[in-house]
């Protein structure tokens, strides 16, 4: 009498050794903003070879276009996403006690959003002109 893949299945998930899926979500995300860093940082990097001097005024006169301060916006958010997807998956792998993890994990959202911030308000103040 043999079990159905399907009541295997379900008595993994009610002995609690079913999959969470949390994992599968986190794991997509990193690839999305992997591709999205790759795009926008080859544009950036492309652009920035592209001009012809990198003085602060030209810079400043170029982040200062619409269509350079949303692209730039975007590497900005995707770059500090990816990196706290990265680092949060360090700090779960290799912190082991489970308050230090906890701190580490919300100094980290601090510290991201801080500088995220303060990277897209400088971009912003340059845009819109200070």
């Amino acid at each position: 009498m043999a079990t159905s893949f399907k009541s295997a299945s379900g008595l993994k998930k009610v002995r609690g050794l079913g999959s969470a899926k949390s994992g599968v979500h986190h794991w997509w995300l990193q690839r999305v903003t992997a591709a999205g860093n790759f795009v926008l940082g080859l544009w950036f990097a492309l652009s920035l070879l592209l001009m012809p001097n990198l003085d602060h005024a030209s810079v400043v006169a170029w982040i200062a276009q619409p269509l350079v301060a949303v692209p730039l916006m975007l590497l900005i958010l995707s770059a500090f996403w990816h990196a706290r997807l990265g680092i949060q998956v360090l700090i779960e792998d290799y912190v082991h006690a489970e308050g230090l993890k906890l701190i580490s994990v919300l100094a980290l959202n601090f510290f991201i959003l801080g500088t995220g911030a303060v990277a897209l308000f400088s971009v912003a103040r340059i845009a819109f002109g200070a």
